[in-house]
Parts: structure tokens; C-alpha cells; sequence
């Protein structure tokens, strides 16, 4: 319950350090304009987030400051000292109106505090103190201008990081599909020049149509073919070698391997040797091995192809630059989306476990910023877990919110820097590999964006961070 009394004098007033300097005209003034209002023990004097109303100074008793970190009322300080001050601090910057107290001051035991409104103390400033409010103006406008490039910045550099680490991913499907051709151009001139030696008379044409069809055969063979451990491809190749070499085809150490990884085996090749004859069985097994190495060939084209598709689409995915900024999505593809562009920077030694409730239905969201939160969450478990561990991204529902959860096995959070993980600035990195604004980015983008909230919870082995979002529109 707030009360009302009567108002302070000037000589009451000039008793407090902040106003000790005035002159009696500006005393006056603001004794005249200002009230005394008392609060019981527990009620707030003001909110985070309402309208900056009023600023006040404590007469007596003790008050706690609080701020909101993800969804919690965290404790800043705590003082009795007559005179300290809060609430509407930068009402003589910009747009009034616009305003809100940036953090919450709540009543420990009863309570006195002088409440002057926002406007008198603006007006004040500004026509007592010029040259100090255009400095403190410019304090304020340029810190959050400073704030606002660093943040640029910040999502520069990673943009710049994902670039980098995208065109790696690239590089390779697309070298793989370049050489990849360069070989099959060559075995098929080769295919070209057996059959030419094949089909040069020596094979009437029930035999050749016998050769095609083992050949068509061969191909599915190769597309159907199990993929064998490295000591069993060793053996059955060694195995192949000495058949080929019984039968006088020369260079079987160079077939035998083609041969293997496409399915072939002794007892097949001796269907070859029935169908054409000891005199062409070579030329024969060369043509059917150039015949799998080109089936293999362009089954590694299609595959390096189909990786620079999905490579595409997951940058698509994850830039959201063809979609609407606010939209439903599917939280899974979001992911999945970040997990492709983040692929460069997990470590060999970093386990990706997912564990999705396919069960969600997709959410309302702005989906391109969305990603941006993914990408802070999970570079920072990558980073606490020092190239070796788990990270493991789970999805669930809780009543009406979506949850995500990123989860690392580093070395946690130490509890006294945990309330402060979301502030701007502040970073655990050493200097020069973190400016500190991604989890506050993300907190922005979670909870002022979305309505939703982000939480974490920490112990050495197991770090959590929870985003939990509205399944309905705000």
C-alpha cells in the first residue's frame, strides 16, 4: 500500500547529499513539486519496464535494486543510506514518453522516499545544469550508439565465420564432383575403345548380347553393393587378384579393387569367361570393370552434387532471406539449418546428439533471428567444451511454450558470474575472441522479440540453456 504525507521543506531536503549544492530558489522548487511517499516492506517503489514516471530518493530504510535476468529478479544491491537515488535517472534524454525504468527498486523493511515527477526533474536539468546534461546526454546517446556497431559487429563477424566456414563445406563436395568427372571422361573413352576390340568380329551376336546383358547386371550389382571393412575388402581382393591372374588378364592388382566395390566376385566373372571365351575375356573384364568404375563415378557426382544442394538449402534455410521476416516455422529445420553452417567449427572430438519431439507443431517467429540464437547458444557450448565432449540440442512442449534446449559437457558457469551472463558486454572469452553481446542479442531476440524467456542452468560436466517460446502469436 502507498501512503501520501506531507512534503519535505527546502532545509529537509538540502540535509540529502544530492541536493546539498542547490540554491534555495531551486530547493524551493522542487520541495514544492515534490511528495513523500511510503511503501511497506516488500512493495515495490517502481518496476522494470513500466512508464518512467517519477524519480526518487530514499529518506529511509532499506531498499534492494533488482534487475530482470532471464525471467528471474536478480539482486543488484542493497543499501539504507539516505539520498541514494533511482528510477526515472535519464528523463531529461530524448522522448519522455517513451521511457521505462530500466530496473526495479523494491521495499526491504517500511520505507520513506521523495518522488519527484519525471518531467520536473528533466526541466531541471536541463535549465539548472546545460553543459552537464549535453555531456550526460552524449554519455547515454553514445553508449548506446557504441553499443548498437558493436552489436553489428558482433553479427559481422559471425556472419563472416559462417561464410568462411560454409565455402569449406563447399569446397569439398565440389572438388569431389570435379575430379570425379575428370576420371569418368577418361574411363569411358576407354569403355568406348574395349568395346570397339570386343565388337570387332571376333564375337558372334548371341555373345555379345550375352556380354551386354552381364553388363546391365554388373550395374545393378554395383548400386546394390554392401559396403565391406577395410579387411574384408583387403581379402576378398587379394582373393580376386589370384582368379584373374589364373586366367591371364594382366593388371589384375589395378582391376581387382573396382571390382570388389562394385559387387564382383570370382564366381561371377567365371559367367563372363562362359560368355565370350579365354580369348576375350580380357578385353571383357576391362569393359565390365570400366563399366562399375563409371556407375561408382557417378554415384559420387550425384552425391557431391546432392551435398552442395543441401549445403544451399540450409543456407537458404538459415538466412531466411527468400521468406517473410515473421513467420510459422518449423523449429527442427531451424536446427538443422545452423547445425550445417556450424558443421566447419565442431570439433572431431565434439558428439552431436538431437533429441527432437517430432511431435511439435511449428511456431510463429522471426525465424532468420531465431537462427542467430542458435548460433550464440551452440558456439558457446563449443567453446566450454574445449574441442572434446557432447553437445546435445533437444526439443520439447511445456503447457503452451516450445521448448530448446542446448546442452554442453564443459567446465559450466561459475555461480557468481551466472546473473550476469546476459548483460552487454560481459564476456568470460579472453580479450579479442568476444565482445560479450551474443547471449545478451539472444536474450533480446528471445525474450523482448518473441515474448518468451531464456534460462540457464549450470554445474561442471552439464550446462544447460533454455529458450522457451509461445506456441501461439503474442
Amino acid at each position: 500500500m502507498t501512503t501520501e504525507t506531507d512534503r519535505l521543506t527546502p532545509d529537509e531536503l538540502r540535509r540529502l547529499f544530492l541536493f546539498e549544492s542547490l540554491t534555495p530558489e531551486q530547493l524551493a522548487h522542487l520541495a514544492e513539486h515534490g511528495r513523500v511517499e511510503r511503501r511497506r516492506a516488500g512493495e515495490p517503489v517502481y518496476v522494470e519496464g513500466e512508464p518512467a514516471s517519477c524519480f526518487y530518493v530514499l529518506l529511509d530504510g532499506t531498499v534492494t535494486l533488482h534487475r530482470r535476468v532471464q525471467g528471474d529478479e536478480v539482486e543488484i544491491s542493497r543499501t539504507s543510506q539516505p539520498g541514494v537515488y533511482g528510477g526515472a535517472m535519464q528523463a531529461y534524454v530524448g522522448d519522455l514518453a517513451e521511457q521505462r525504468y530500466l530496473n526495479s527498486l523494491f521495499a526491504v523493511t517500511d520505507c520513506a522516499v521523495f518522488a519527484l515527477p519525471a518531467q520536473i526533474i528533466a526541466d531541471a536539468m536541463r535549465s539548472w545544469f546545460p553543459m552537464a546534461t549535453h555531456l550526460l546526454e552524449g554519455l547515454f546517446i553514445g553508449m548506446r550508439n557504441s553499443q548498437t556497431i558493436v552489436g553489428e559487429r558482433e553479427r559481422l563477424l559471425a556472419l563472416g565465420a559462417l561464410s568462411a566456414g560454409l565455402t569449406h563445406e563447399l569446397n569439398n563436395p565440389a572438388a569431389a564432383a570435379v575430379r570425379a568427372t575428370s576420371a569418368l571422361r577418361g574411363r569411358v573413352a576407354k569403355m568406348r575403345h574395349k568395346l570397339a576390340m570386343i565388337a570387332d568380329g571376333r564375337l558372334d551376336g548371341r555373345r555379345l548380347h550375352d556380354l551386354v546383358a552381364l553388363q546391365e547386371e554388373a550395374v545393378k550389382r554395383a548400386a546394390a553393393a554392401p559396403a565391406l571393412t577395410p579387411l574384408a575388402a583387403s581379402d576378398a581382393e587379394d582373393e580376386l587378384a589370384d582368379w584373374l591372374d589364373d586366367h591371364g588378364v594382366r593388371g589384375a592388382w589395378e582391376l581387382a579393387p573396382t571390382l570388389i566395390a562394385g559387387g564382383i566376385d570370382s564366381g561371377w566373372l567365371g559367367q563372363v569367361d562362359a560368355a565370350v571365351g579365354a580369348d576375350d575375356l580380357e578385353s571383357a573384364i576391362h569393359w565390365i570393370t570400366y563399366t562399375i568404375d563409371t556407375e561408382l563415378l557417378m554415384g559420387e557426382i550425384d552425391d557431391a552434387v546432392t551435398r552442395v544442394s543441401g549445403l544451399v538449402g540450409a543456407a537458404k534455410q538459415y538466412s531466411q532471406l527468400d521468406r517473410a521476416p515473421y513467420q510459422t516455422v518449423d523449429v527442427h529445420d531451424l536446427l538443422d539449418a545452423t547445425l550445417v553452417m556450424l558443421h566447419a567449427k565442431i570439433p572431431p572430438g565434439v558428439r552431436v546428439v538431437k533429441e527432437y519431439d517430432q511431435a511439435l507443431p511449428p511456431v510463429p517467429a522471426y525465424a532468420a533471428e531465431l537462427n542467430q540464437v542458435w548460433t550464440n547458444l551452440i558456439d558457446n557450448a563449443l567453446g566450454a567444451m574445449a574441442g572434446s565432449g557432447t553437445l546435445t540440442i533437444r526439443t520439447g512442449r511445456k503447457e503452451d511454450r516450445l521448448i530448446v534446449e542446448v546442452r554442453d559437457t564443459g567446465a559450466g558457469i561459475p555461480p557468481e558470474i551466472r546473473p550476469r551472463i546476459f548483460e552487454p558486454f560481459f564476456t568470460t572469452k579472453p580479450v579479442g575472441e568476444g565482445t560479450g553481446l551474443g547471449l545478451d542479442i539472444s536474450y533480446r531476440i528471445v525474450v523482448n522479440k518473441h515474448h518468451g524467456d531464456i534460462r540457464v542452468r549450470s554445474e561442471p560436466g552439464d550446462t544447460r540453456f533454455v529458450v522457451l517460446l509461445p506456441l501461439t502469436p503474442a
